[in-house]
């Protein structure tokens, strides 16, 4: 038997359940959170923006922003990456997130399955109106979402292309050296800053990352 060339298993695509159609819908085209996501975050802006001075709505927009973007680095870092080593736990964890680190560049497991992001998103919406009331959630719920959706476009572009400036480059240096340095620094994707608030900055040296980590 042929041995398996490298960029074949970083872009693989294991079955993760035996049922067809759960596997099936573990699989997702990178287009579906944009379709999904987009008509609600206007919705939630046009809410917000009829009921709303425009600089307070702004305001909370951007906080809802900066919310998510702390949710990015503790979902990544306190779920996506608790590793128990043996039962359901760990097949959980491999579900979740460690088929992403065996196969990072299956282009169909890059962005959050709706299964998960829709009811996710919806906990969190539901947490806005009931602590902030309307329509303050309306406002911070956009910029939650927009967070989200960016994240999601922003985690399949690094794995996907060949960014072109600076600063595309430096994101996705940083995400590769999660991926194939350490694993346990670099937790934020689309706000790497966190990482250097809550001290797991990505050690940025001299060891070069290996060349399949992205598909054109």
């Amino acid at each position: 038997m042929l041995p398996v060339r490298r960029t074949d298993a970083l872009r693989a695509s294991p079955r993760m359940f035996k049922r067809d159609w759960m596997d099936r819908l573990s699989r997702v085209h990178p287009a579906v959170p944009v379709v999904i996501f987009l008509p609600v975050i206007v919705v939630l802006a046009v809410l917000a923006f009829g009921r709303m001075a425009a600089l307070p709505a702004l305001a909370l927009v951007a906080a809802g922003y900066l919310l998510w973007t702390l949710s990015e680095y503790w979902i990544h870092r306190a779920i996506f990456h608790f590793e128990p080593e043996e039962g359901l736990g760990a097949r959980f964890h491999w579900i979740v997130h460690g088929v992403h680190h065996d196969h990072p560049n299956d282009p169909l497991r890059l962005v959050m399955p709706p299964s998960v992001s829709v009811p996710g998103s919806s906990l969190f919406l539901l947490a806005f109106w009931l602590v902030l009331g309307l329509p303050t959630a309306f406002a911070v719920g956009a910029g939650f979402l927009i967070g989200y959706l960016a994240y999601d476009m922003v985690h399949y572009y690094l794995h996907h292309a060949r960014p072109r400036t600076r600063f595309d480059r430096w994101l996705r240096e940083l995400h590769m050296r999660h991926h194939f340095q350490d694993h346990e620094r670099g937790f934020g994707i689309s706000a790497p800053y966190w990482d250097k608030v809550f001290g797991t900055p990505v050690r940025r040296g001299t060891q070069a990352m290996p060349q399949e980590t992205a598909t054109e």
